[in-house]
């Protein structure tokens, strides 16, 4: 079935990746993929490195021609930042520049003291580099490959941002956001659908660099076409939303994950879930309204998968917590390293790729195959079985 793995430190040569189990014959845009790495680094808020970065993939197998082969695809993100940190991150033993950038002191909210504890580590540089968000920058590119492939079964997925800290996207607004809001939102720095409350995010994200401080925020993922049918009730590990959950909560600074309208607890039931309904012409069962955000019972029932996920502040800001020296245990002020200031919009992009690895591993799991073709026509042979029924 289909997975991948990463490998790569932040400040390492760079980031590589395996996605195995990926069909054959799917047309592989390099410009789609390396797009969305550029979407991942832009962004109101965003700090120095990204202005260093340039973030593209290099296939060394798997593709052919322009096509997946079936065989394990593999790539890699090249850290344009290397050298300047050879010496700091080099494999070899004892390399000259080696004790520079030694980290020692741990900084609240990020991994290192725990990470530090766990593994044993003094310096732990050898933690932060690995539990950096700049891994994401693979898993945007697996997600890449895997929106390809939807791309190609109907799906379409995008996201928007929906809060940065009380400056909030309002209900009536949210109605009307659809896949034709795509145009507004990736002309917003803040990715945002009203382009009346960009001005207001940009404004939120201005006070928090003025007081050397971060801000966190929401963001939504929605995904078209999908049809009815993944995931399975049958099993905890199985349901589709908690699969999606999973995902979404693993972006780094993710700390609450909403599908639908799960996080409203005021209507009664009645006002609450999706009646359902049935279209004669098209011989299939529709609902007017999606409280439950494409999902019931752990299983996707073809209307419009939505997905929401909630950032903290990012824990690295110039206005230091207090901490204590991991060796000496001394008081200090947490170190700082390069850091952003708001990451919500580039959050999002990074759900979109997290939730279309998802739905390609519920794809496969559904449909199975090994071509492209294979998937399509196992997939419209269920569905002519349902409008059957």
């Amino acid at each position: 079935m289909l997975r991948f793995l990463t490998s790569g430190e932040s400040h390492g040569r760079g980031l590589v990746s395996i996605l195995e189990g990926f069909p054959a014959q799917v047309p592989v845009a390099f410009g789609v993929i390396n797009q969305d790495l550029k979407r991942r680094m832009a962004g109101y808020g965003r700090g120095a490195r990204m202005k260093i970065e340039s973030d593209q993939i290099e296939v060394l197998s798997g593709v052919r021609h322009g096509y997946t082969l079936g065989s394990p695809v593999a790539f890699v993100i090249w850290n344009r930042d290397w050298e300047n940190w050879t010496g700091i991150m080099s494999a070899e033993p004892d390399p000259a520049g080696s004790e520079k950038r030694r980290v020692t002191r741990p900084r609240p909210g990020h991994a290192d003291l725990p990470g530090g504890l766990k593994y044993q580590f003094l310096d732990m540089r050898n933690v932060l580099e690995r539990s950096s968000a700049r891994e994401t920058a693979s898993r945007v590119a697996v997600g890449g490959f895997c929106r390809l492939l939807l791309r190609e079964l109907g799906v379409r997925i995008y996201s928007h941002t929906t809060a940065i800290k009380n400056v909030r996207i309002s209900e009536e607004v949210l109605e009307r956001v659809g896949i034709e809001s795509l145009e507004q939102i990736e002309a917003s720095e803040m990715r945002c659908a009203d382009p009346e409350l960009n001005q207001g995010m940009k404004a939120a994200v201005d006070r928090a660099i003025e007081q050397g401080d971060t801000i966190g925020g929401e963001f939504e993922v929605r995904a078209l076409g999908v049809p009815v049918g993944l995931g399975s009730y049958v099993h905890w590990d199985r349901r589709l939303d908690g699969r999606l959950a999973q995902a979404v909560m693993s972006i780094n600074a993710v700390k609450a994950v909403e599908v639908g309208s799960g996080l409203e607890s005021d209507p009664y039931g009645s006002q609450y879930h999706d009646e359902i309904l049935y279209d004669e012409a098209k011989r299939e069962f529709y609902r007017r309204t999606n409280h439950a955000g494409g999902i019931e019972g752990g299983v996707s029932n073809g209307a419009e998968i939505i997905i929401r996920g909630v950032l903290k502040p990012i824990p690295t800001m110039r206005r230091a917590l207090m901490s204590v020296d991991i060796e000496t245990k001394e008081p200090f002020k947490a170190q700082y390293e390069r850091s952003d200031t708001c990451v919500v919009p580039a959050a999002g992009v990074i759900g979109e790729a997290m939730v279309a690895i998802v739905l390609a591993q519920a794809f496969q799991e559904k449909f199975g195959g090994d071509t492209l073709a294979e998937m399509r026509s196992n997939l419209e042979s269920f569905r002519e079985r349902v409008r059957n029924l």
